[in-house]
């Protein structure tokens, strides 16, 4: 075992939601191959129970009156899903929807326009740097670093390169994260005195150099051409630095990059998938990070021991936040830059706004006078036995019909108690125990116990085990977030 501080951010996600001992036993047969009955059919304990799923055009879910926490406030959700973002919007303005996923850039003017709708931005968990590899020369030299973060205007190329919503990162890490934004914020842009760093470091005519990147966009780096032609020009302008620009092939990349192979300045991003500290910072700055950055650096790597050796939120907070500081004054990289995907929502729909996570809480919305909540996305569930999905729109639906043991915060990331009242680790963080809340009832009357969540882990972990069955069975949720399963991978049926 290894000590885990991300557990409780682990198991709030839908993948790990608990299902009834006896409905697994009965909606999963080893002698079935392919998809089993679990996929489609659902037994949580949630507020809501499915009523139907007419594939390809809708999920259908009913309230559940007997819900162990508040109830929820319409009688019915829908999802339906369209795959033209104009159709999404055209349906919501004419009343036929309440609420939409995945607003296309193009069109967030025209929806922030309409008086009858609102616009939703999801608070933001990727980050957009430039990165540097300290092996080579003049990046070896912390005064060069620390000259460029300085002498970038990073809101120039967020405010002209990015979509509305976007935003300058003041850490690397997203605000949404617990900790992530404690300590100093990044510099801010002052070309005259990163001039006189450069000058300091033994480059007064600046230097030659590449900006290395891939052609293809990613959400965090929507316009990889348009953002590399600006910091080069910024580069020539306040620094002297005369920078060529190269297109690393797509499938050579991230292999040059995690082999601190790349001389020059490279651009990359990542995006949160554990909303947990821990996991967002080790696999980038931790001891065990790859050469991407090149040499390692001791302060960082005790703050980040610090971290993950406790869930005391007053000394992960002390930690991160001289984490955060030793990367700032080491400049490992430049954090510029945050996209944002927005959703929308009739103007009298009332509850909470759009989750980072895309786990909006429906049985929170209140739509006007309407008794029933329906919500557009852009595809189709694969499935509904989440511990066997990774795309979000089943993660979604999950979220809705069946509870896990801590749930996210519905506008945020920090897990609270769901059907756990409370889960503590032992001093090493290596074994957690939690307390059940009593009297929870699943959708057809059983009774929430312990075997329950048991086998709704023990099913994922092992892989030898009978029900180790789903969808197609990889359960790749909990083999990259809990380091692997017990027994090697079979093959999928």
């Amino acid at each position: 075992c290894q000590p885990d501080p991300a557990f409780l951010a682990k198991v709030a996600s839908p993948a790990f939601s608990i299902n009834d001992d006896g409905w697994i036993r009965t909606h999963i047969d080893p002698d079935v191959r392919g998809r089993q009955a679990i996929v489609s059919e659902v037994n949580g304990t949630g507020p809501y129970r499915l009523e139907g799923w007419n594939q390809g055009t809708e999920v259908s879910l009913l309230r559940n009156d007997g819900y162990w926490g508040v109830k929820a406030l319409n009688e019915r959700a829908i999802v339906r899903w369209v795959d033209d973002g104009a159709q999404r919007i055209q349906e919501l303005r004419d009343g036929s929807v309440d609420g939409i996923d995945a607003v296309d850039d193009t069109r967030l003017a025209t929806v922030a326009d309409d008086v009858g709708l609102t616009l939703a931005m999801r608070p933001a968990l990727n980050t957009f740097y430039l990165g540097f590899t300290n092996t080579f020369a003049p990046f070896d030299k912390e005064g060069v670093r620390r000259a460029l973060a300085m002498g970038i205007d990073r809101r120039t190329i967020v405010d002209t390169l990015y979509p509305p919503g976007s935003e300058v990162a003041s850490h690397y890490a997203p605000c949404t994260i617990p900790f992530g934004c404690e300590g100093d914020p990044w510099y801010e842009y002052d070309p005259i005195l990163a001039k006189e760093l450069l000058v300091a470091a033994g480059y007064p005519d600046g230097f030659e150099t590449t900006i290395q990147y891939r052609a293809a966009g990613r959400p965090y780096l929507p316009d990889p051409l348009g953002v590399a032609t600006e910091v080069q020009a910024q580069l020539l302008a306040n620094l002297g630095i005369r920078a060529e620009l190269v297109v690393v092939p797509e499938e050579t990349f991230l292999g040059e990059v995690d082999a601190g192979r790349l001389d020059g300045i490279h651009l990359l991003g990542q995006t949160t998938s554990v909303p947990d500290m821990t996991d967002l910072l080790e696999p980038r700055f931790g001891p065990g990070a790859s050469a991407e950055f090149g040499n390692k650096f001791d302060d960082i790597g005790k703050a980040l021991a610090a971290g993950r050796s406790t869930v005391d939120a007053r000394k992960r907070g002390s930690a991160y936040g001289k984490a955060n500081d030793a990367i700032r004054t080491h400049v490992p990289m430049i954090p510029v830059a945050r996209t944002s995907v927005a959703a929308a929502l009739r103007v009298d729909v009332d509850g909470p706004g759009a989750s980072p996570l895309h786990l909006e809480r429906f049985a929170s919305m209140t739509p006007g006078d309407r008794r029933q909540f329906v919500w557009s996305t852009a595809a189709e569930p694969a499935g509904l036995y989440c511990a066997d999905e990774t795309d979000p729109v089943a993660s979604l639906v999950c979220a809705q019909l069946l509870d896990t043991l801590y749930v996210y915060d519905p506008t945020g990331t920090a897990p609270l108690p769901s059907l756990a009242e409370t889960c503590d680790p032992n001093p090493e963080l290596t074994v957690w125990t939690c307390a059940l809340r009593p009297d929870v009832l699943f959708h057809d009357g059983a009774v929430l116990d312990a075997n329950d969540v048991v086998i709704s882990f023990a099913i994922q972990w092992d892989t030898a085990h009978p029900l180790h069955l789903g969808r197609d069975s990889r359960f790749e949720r909990f083999g990259e977030w809990f380091g692997g399963f017990l027994h090697p991978v079979r093959d999928t049926p």
